[in-house]
């Protein structure tokens, strides 16, 4: 059983109650009971609330916020990162098809997924949408380490039945069994999401499709993620693999596997007829900034969400991304925003991270921000963790220059702490 904390917290606060209301408590008080929120305000608010005997940590000077969400991340391809010299099609081939074999090692599976999930965490990542391998052993050892730690997390088995090597490729009349067996086994356990997850269209049949969306029709209140117009070479593929269907999108409309909570990643190519759709059905776009630019996929027009009012989240698709951090990919979805003159503010990047990822994730009723019931996972942050950052943020007057020279010059080195549920993470 996890051990739910109950503690109060003394810091700067900061969080969203909505993407244009964002709270700022400088001098605050958390307090947790049971690891979910119980109250929060100023310092001199709380306190003559808090019982006598309750353990008070005081991290005076340092800003906390709900821990980071990141909406796409691959379990499997850490190995892979920093990679030289290839586009999407070609560095799946090269790199992480070969990687991804050596996941049927349970012994591998186990240290890598460790290593993995440690990195999450010690960029201030409490939440991720993850790609494990296609092998149910590898999923089961991702979601146990998981649980372990008691992080949330959607996570489904890879599936893929062609395109790939064969020792990638399912037995096609499994995909629905072996989904099913990992489903009944760990969704819903502790803070544990089961996500179908079909690569992207290239590597599944109509069958495969087919059974997933069978899937989905069993348990309708169930995430679907997967890749979608992420490369103009794999758009061409699919149009050659599907020509029926009217775009990429509509391959897995077709399969019922839009709506509320389903993860799209990338959506660099859709036609107006594709970003339509998204807006009927509020599928969720995953706007993976480090990644594109790394492969060189292309540039995401995060305005196109706006306009459509659909849910977005960001990912740091590591391995194609370059760092865990989600400063860093932030970072990254300000410079691509900023080249094609879009907006792009520290308080959209922050919100993004926190209550806009729990929102495209479905997850908002659990975490997100600091409001009462919420469960507690929060990030300790030091603004001023490197030398730079300490000149810089000398002749900085507001919340918002703060904020962007976190998103900027931020990376591991500003987590000082990360909470799960009250319970701070052993290092």
């Amino acid at each position: 059983m996890i051990k739910k904390a109950s503690i109060a917290i003394k810091a700067d606060f900061l969080h969203f109650l909505s993407e244009s209301e964002m709270v700022y408590i400088p001098q605050g008080m958390l307090w947790i009971e049971n690891g979910k929120v119980k109250m929060i305000g100023l310092e001199a608010e709380v306190t003559p609330h808090l019982p006598k005997s309750l353990e008070i940590k005081d991290y005076t000077g340092k800003i906390i916020f709900p821990g980071f969400i990141d909406g796409h991340v691959h379990a499997v391809q850490t190995q892979a990162i920093a990679s030289y010299g290839k586009q999407l099609l070609d560095w799946l081939e090269t790199y992480t098809f070969p990687l991804e074999q050596k996941f049927e090692n349970e012994d591998f599976a186990r240290h890598s997924i460790r290593f993995f999930l440690n990195q999450l965490l010690k960029n201030g990542t409490t939440t991720a949408a993850i790609f494990p391998s296609r092998h149910p052993e590898a999923t089961a050892i991702l979601f146990e380490e998981a649980l372990a730690l008691n992080m949330r997390i959607l996570a489904g088995k890879t599936n893929m039945d062609r395109n790939a090597p064969a020792a990638l490729c399912d037995d096609t009349k499994l995909t629905y069994s072996d989904n099913q067996q990992l489903i009944e086994k760990y969704h819903n356990i502790g803070r544990l999401n089961y996500a179908i997850t079909p690569r992207f269209a290239i590597t599944s049949s109509e069958e495969q499709l087919e059974a997933l969306g069978e899937l989905k029709k069993t348990y309708p209140k169930m995430t679907v993620q997967t890749h979608v117009s992420e490369s103009k070479q794999e758009v061409e593929s699919v149009k050659k693999l599907f020509p029926k269907a009217k775009n990429y999108l509509d391959v897995y409309d077709g399969y019922g596997y839009l709506g509320k909570g389903s993860l799209m990643a990338h959506g660099i190519y859709f036609e107006e007829e594709a970003w339509k759709r998204l807006s009927e059905t509020q599928t969720s776009i995953v706007h993976c900034p480090s990644s594109n630019l790394f492969l060189g996929s292309g540039l995401f027009n995060m305005q196109k969400c706006r306009d459509y009012n659909i849910p977005l989240a960001l990912g740091s698709d590591v391995g194609g991304g370059s760092s865990f951090s989600m400063f860093k990919t932030a970072a990254e979805a300000y410079k691509v925003a900023s080249l094609q003159n879009i907006e792009f503010t520290a308080r959209n990047a922050f919100y993004l991270l926190t209550l806009g990822a729990a929102k495209a994730l479905n997850q908002d009723a659990f975490i997100g921000n600091f409001e009462i019931g919420k469960e507690a996972d929060f990030v300790v942050i030091e603004a001023e963790a490197t030398e730079l950052m300490q000149e810089r943020l000398s002749v900085s007057n507001t919340i918002d220059e703060l904020l962007f020279v976190l998103i900027m010059l931020g990376d591991e080195r500003n987590i000082q702490s990360v909470y799960l549920q009250g319970e701070e993470v052993k290092k």
